[in-house]
């Protein structure tokens, strides 16, 4: 598909067909990177359920119950993987497709983008995978205390994958924050004046995001999500225009 030219604005119809082929790029490489992961699901999936086994295996078993249920859970542990390999790519196509309608000043981001979002993406499930997922089973484990766990497959995969996923989407926030300061549409003082709005909303999301009802995991989401906004305030102040002569410039670049 030739591309718009810059000072032309694409149709409709246009949009679609330019997400239609991002979004196939996107299937892809995702689809690439499956059949990689798959070739290592077995070791992928020994490392996800480490913290788990560590926690409970005193205290009972990791069973399932289906027949077809491991063969399942090797599957989504190949797309669980697949996701983290072709993050690049996502991110990629994802700027590829929103930075035609940017600015050039604010094109100039696209690096913080590409390279931050990727990375922030595998250290939130990282921090998950460290600290936040074991101090989670251990205090969902032990209200259990006095009974014999038999936790099924399928509900010890879910569990860790909403969870990495979750929080790997969530480190995102300093990143969304930085590049929403520096073209403009968010301020320091606007991000410190509705802190508390914003906490509100922090805790809806982690409510949706966490992969059960409990407050505690909740609230073990909430509290990092906290401390990205208060470093997105941070680098708000780093990317937000400094002076009059360069918000001029920001705004006889948007005629």
């Amino acid at each position: 598909m030739t591309q718009p030219e810059a000072s032309g604005a694409m149709s409709f119809l246009e949009h679609l067909e330019e997400l239609r082929r991002r979004l196939i790029v996107c299937i892809v490489a995702i689809g690439i990177a499956f059949v990689v992961c798959y070739v290592f699901s077995g070791p992928i999936l020994t490392f996800l359920l480490r913290p788990l086994r560590e926690n409970i295996f005193k205290g009972g078993d990791i069973v399932y119950i289906n027949l077809t249920e491991p063969f399942l859970i090797y599957m989504k542990a190949a797309f669980f993987g697949s996701i983290f390999l072709a993050s690049p790519v996502v991110f990629q196509q994802i700027w590829a497709f929103v930075s035609p309608g940017l600015h050039p000043h604010e094109r100039r981001w696209a690096l913080p983008f590409l390279i931050g979002g990727p990375l922030l993406f595998i250290a939130g499930a990282a921090f998950a995978y460290i600290f936040l997922l074991p101090m989670t089973t251990r205090f969902l484990v032990k209200m259990g205390e006095g009974f014999r766990a038999a936790i099924t497959l399928r509900s010890a995969f879910s569990f860790e994958f909403y969870f990495l996923i979750g929080m790997g989407a969530v480190f995102q926030l300093p990143i969304v924050i930085f590049v929403l300061a520096r073209i403009g549409l968010v301020t320091p003082r606007f991000l410190i004046r509705n802190f508390r709005w914003a906490i509100l909303v922090i805790f809806i999301v982690a409510a949706v995001l966490t992969p059960t009802p409990d407050m505690v995991t909740q609230t073990v989401f909430a509290a990092p999500m906290v401390v990205l906004y208060l470093v997105g305030i941070v680098l708000a102040f780093f990317a937000a225009p400094r002076s009059g002569k360069e918000r001029g410039r920001v705004g006889e670049t948007r005629k």
